[in-house]
């Protein structure tokens, strides 16, 4: 079997889809699948393309066995909408045709969004003679609407048609939630749509394994501190201001906020933070993958927050499964499929009311006041994601999947 994942996003990026798919990609090649991968210049989240990459370096590489073919995209530190259209249509235009010189796969699994990298999908399928496989990890163009990052009613109709024309041109289409999986059969009843959620090495995320980390002690935090930890992508679909707002009425307690990451809300919440001048939150830039573990076995508690909208109740972030690996109850602000996964089944942490600064207070105060009960979630975490969200479980059942098509 031979397959092609073509992909904007992945390593050396750090990030949730580029992690994911090079996981995946790593566990298909041991089950003897021949892979390879046709991606973009890295340049993510900095958009600037990484140095050992200029200059027409290192466009063909071998990553952990997997053949990487890379193309030229479009970068510019600019948040506009044009200069975002030129970094997706770019790699659109030159993954086209530095993929049309490959061999014949027999799948090309693509990963959207972003959505208008099916143009060259499709197209690249048909070159290749290779059955498509439509990877979504969130429903575009359906979030980017909602969420007010496109307003432009002719691009948004642009969008909905070419979503369309990519769902019936796959031969397999594959949701990251089961919230995405239920969206896309009810529009689509005629197509084959399985779920294939994201998940967690829980052999590189094993805190029994893990040394202690001198996170704690480097960083000037307490014994008696109690850590909530936030690391990922600082953006607007988080509402990560709730946490500052939260830690405003929390400065008397041991509770102490890390925000870990880098994202284009940034300067936003260095600055709310700066105008509140609170002691107990606490900015680091992004660290190493390697790192992770090491720094999750240090901490107390994970808060994954998002915005209050529809469009998230079937949002599963992927920070919850490493952290839930390294036994880290959660302090959950997603409700719908995430809740119903971790706080309902697993019974691995608290939920609050996503946007609501006195519910996440509450919540805090909780784990604060119940050490004993947030042991037993921290027991209940990693049980439950070695069930259900172990991406060995989750290649297997893909493989067998393609094998049985």
């Amino acid at each position: 079997m031979k397959i092609l994942i073509l992909t904007q996003y992945y390593p050396p990026e750090i990030g949730a889809p580029q992690n994911r798919l090079h996981e995946l990609a790593i566990r298909l090649k041991n089950k003897g699948v021949q892979i390879e991968v046709l991606t973009a210049l890295p340049n993510y989240p900095k958009m600037e393309v990484f140095k050992a990459y200029r200059n027409k370096q290192r466009r063909e590489e071998t990553i952990e066995g997997i053949t990487v073919h890379r193309s030229w995209i479009y970068v510019s530190a600019s948040k506009g909408i044009f200069a975002r259209l030129l970094n997706y249509f770019s790699f659109v235009w030159s993954s086209y045709w530095r993929g049309r010189r490959l061999q014949p796969f027999d799948y090309l699994m693509v990963e959207s969004p972003p959505l208008f990298l099916g143009y060259s999908a499709i197209a690249l399928s048909k070159k290749l003679n290779a059955k498509l496989i439509f990877n979504v990890s969130d429903l575009w163009p359906e979030s980017a609407e909602k969420l007010g990052i496109v307003t432009n009613k002719s691009l948004l109709n642009m969008a909905y048609k070419l979503e369309k024309k990519c769902y019936k041109a796959s031969t397999l289409i594959t949701g990251q939630t089961q919230g995405i999986v239920n969206d896309i059969k009810q529009r689509f009843p005629e197509k084959k749509v399985s779920w294939l959620p994201n998940g967690v090495d829980i052999s590189f995320y094993d805190p029994e394994k893990i040394p202690d980390s001198d996170f704690r002690k480097v960083n000037g935090f307490k014994d008696e501190d109690v850590i909530f930890f936030y690391g990922g992508i600082l953006g607007y679909a988080q509402g990560l201001e709730i946490i500052i707002e939260a830690a405003r009425g929390l400065e008397t307690t041991n509770a102490q906020f890390v925000i870990q990451g880098s994202g284009p809300e940034k300067e936003y919440l260095l600055a709310l933070n700066k105008k509140y001048a609170l002691k107990n939150i606490h900015f680091f830039e992004p660290v190493a993958k390697t790192e992770m573990p090491g720094i999750l076995k240090s901490v107390d508690i994970a808060i994954v927050p998002l915005k209050k909208l529809d469009l998230f109740k079937g949002a599963i972030p992927s920070k919850i499964f490493e952290a839930l690996a390294m036994k880290k109850p959660l302090l959950l602000g997603v409700d719908g499929e995430a809740r119903k996964h971790f706080i309902q089944n697993a019974q691995a942490g608290l939920f609050y009311t996503p946007e609501d600064a006195d519910s996440l207070k509450k919540q805090v105060v909780y784990f604060l006041e119940n050490p004993n009960e947030t042991k037993k979630m921290s027991e209940r975490a990693r049980n439950y994601v070695a069930d259900i969200f172990d991406r060995n479980k989750i290649a297997e059942g893909l493989y067998d999947e393609l094998q049985n098509m």
